[in-house]
């Protein structure tokens, strides 16, 4: 059974810190953050570069976790610090989502492939997986390029592929860290808009830092990222 709750925020993060180093050569990356993100809702988190926002991102990834703070996904509590509180790496396989600036696919595995080895990953049985990885390829518009390799998709639709990879296993919440920094205007709105549309049709919280500021009209609401700090924009 999926321990996440369906009437609980997706994520909520509590006076988040992160501290690099000591003395003097010690710098705060991020002080006293609090966020809460409902499933449903897609957020976009802005600022400059060096304010903060990929060290929240990967704090809340369960990637590289705070110095101080609390972390609840789904009602689960799963950081207290730097303390784990439970597998996080079993725990992010099966609730998070991951999108990157880069597609990052597995360049000898064509786009149907790309998506089915993550739920192969979590034991899903092959015939499943495909009939999976082919459902959310057609859900996001791609499902013509099921047999391409990723050297012939277009940087779109590379995003799009890995979108769909990081929907396989039905993640409570995504995280995408400038996804759309590679790609034009245009197409960086439609990678956005599916943003959107993933978030209100299936019920994931979606967190994007982004630089681009055409599209925040997508965001259900936005924050700004400073000297470490996060406020609402």
């Amino acid at each position: 059974m999926n321990p996440l709750s369906t009437d609980t925020p997706a994520i909520e993060v509590s006076d988040l810190t992160k501290i690099y180093g000591s003395g003097n050569t010690e710098v705060v990356a991020m002080k006293d953050v609090n966020l809460r993100v409902a499933k449903g809702e897609v957020i976009a988190l802005l600022g400059p570069s060096g304010a903060g926002k990929s060290t929240l991102l990967t704090a809340m990834g369960l990637i590289n976790p705070p110095t101080s703070g609390r972390i609840v996904i789904g009602g689960v509590p799963v950081l207290d610090g730097p303390q784990p509180l439970l597998d996080l790496r079993a725990f992010r396989r099966h609730h998070l989502g991951f999108v990157f600036q880069k597609a990052n696919l597995i360049p000898f595995l064509n786009a149907v492939q790309n998506v089915q080895v993550a739920l192969e990953i979590n034991d899903t049985p092959p015939r499943q997986a495909r009939k999976r990885a082919l459902e959310l390829l057609d859900y996001l518009g791609v499902a013509d390029r099921a047999n391409n390799l990723p050297d012939a998709l277009s940087g779109g639709q590379q995003q799009r592929v890995a979108v769909a990879r990081a929907l396989a296993n039905q993640p409570s919440l995504i995280l995408a860290d400038e996804p759309t920094a590679a790609l034009d205007s245009h197409r960086g709105r439609q990678v956005m808009e599916l943003f959107r549309k993933v978030a209100h049709q299936r019920g994931s919280a979606v967190i994007v830092v982004t630089h681009d500021h055409r599209s925040l009209d997508v965001f259900d609401r936005t924050y700004e990222m400073e000297d470490g700090g996060l406020r609402s924009g």
